[in-house]
């Protein structure tokens, strides 16, 4: 009997408040999206940095006969043998080199021509005036200073250059939207909050006769504020089960179909679904606990009878 009362009083509550109620929801729902989208952004981030730094090569350029003439660093000529013989043993020295690989400047051209032959420049360009570098892989590529400290400065090398550089700029980019995907979560939480709060304090002073007749015949206090609290959470849930409706939409559209990123960037290492599922029941958990416990909140303030 108390469990049908108790429902029936969630019912006349969402009733009366349907068009608050609704705000609620949506408001739950695009920040809780949010919020699962930033979560998935820095899984992302994550992804990308385990999957590219593994592949990262730090290349060692070498001086050839027209860098002797137009850069400061060959000013002593083109690297010779002895040099690059040095340069090559005290790579294979260091501990945290991987591998060393050679590419001669032939090789360079080569590669230069399968990439970019159907550039002007390439016509003009001769394998003499490719350099020669080592392609150098780091078990970790986070200590790709070293080698840059080690080999910068010396005679028949012309640049070190750490393909890191060039993947840390997309990251960023990425971290600047996953905050600002968050400071907008933040804004829209504080925005349902004040939604949640108004809806309850409006239905509360809308049923003051009800809960005023349920406290003189002895009913408990969290007896009368029971339903107040579920309507909250019931709201929030809902708002839950939307915001994983639109994460799971996203994914589909943005990576699977639509936009088909996957198809288009085959190179890049997308999260798959098992991501956006575990996120999931966090989202709605949050999704059914916020309200509630802000409704608690607010009901010991303004339910006084």
């Amino acid at each position: 009997m108390r469990a049908q009362f108790v429902l029936s009083e969630i019912g006349v509550g969402l009733r009366r408040n349907l068009t608050m109620t609704f705000a609620v929801i949506v408001s739950v729902a695009l920040s809780l999206a949010l919020f699962g989208g930033a979560l998935l952004m820095s899984q992302q981030v994550s992804t990308m940095k385990d999957f590219w730094y593994d592949k990262v090569n730090v290349s060692i350029f070498l001086c050839n006969k027209n860098d002797a003439a137009t850069t400061p660093k060959c000013a002593k000529g083109a690297v010779t043998a002895q040099q690059k013989q040095q340069i090559e043993g005290d790579l294979k020295k260091m501990d945290i080199v991987s591998t060393v690989h050679h590419e001669t400047a032939e090789e360079a051209y080569k590669h230069y021509r399968e990439e970019y032959g159907d550039t002007p420049i390439a016509t003009i360009l001769t394998p003499d005036q490719m350099q020669e570098s080592f392609r150098v892989k780091l078990d970790n590529p986070e200590k790709f200073k070293v080698v840059t400290t080690a080999f910068a400065g010396r005679d028949g090398v012309q640049s070190v250059q750490d393909q890191r550089d060039t993947l840390d700029s997309l990251f960023e980019m990425m971290k600047g939207m996953r905050v600002a995907a968050i400071c907008v979560m933040g804004l829209m939480l504080v925005i349902a909050l004040m939604l949640i709060v108004n809806t309850v304090r409006v239905s509360a002073f809308s049923r003051r006769r009800e809960t005023g007749i349920m406290r003189l015949v002895g009913a408990s206090s969290f007896y009368i504020q029971l339903p107040f609290i579920m309507e909250a959470a019931f709201a929030g849930l809902l708002g839950g089960v939307v915001a994983c409706g639109l994460l799971m939409v996203g994914r589909y559209f943005m990576i699977d179909h639509g936009l088909a990123l996957a198809d288009k960037m085959p190179l890049v290492n997308f999260i798959g679904w098992d991501a956006v599922l575990t996120k999931l029941p966090l989202v709605i958990a949050i999704g059914l606990l916020m309200p509630a416990m802000a409704a608690f909140v607010v009901l010991r303030k303004y339910l006084k009878v």
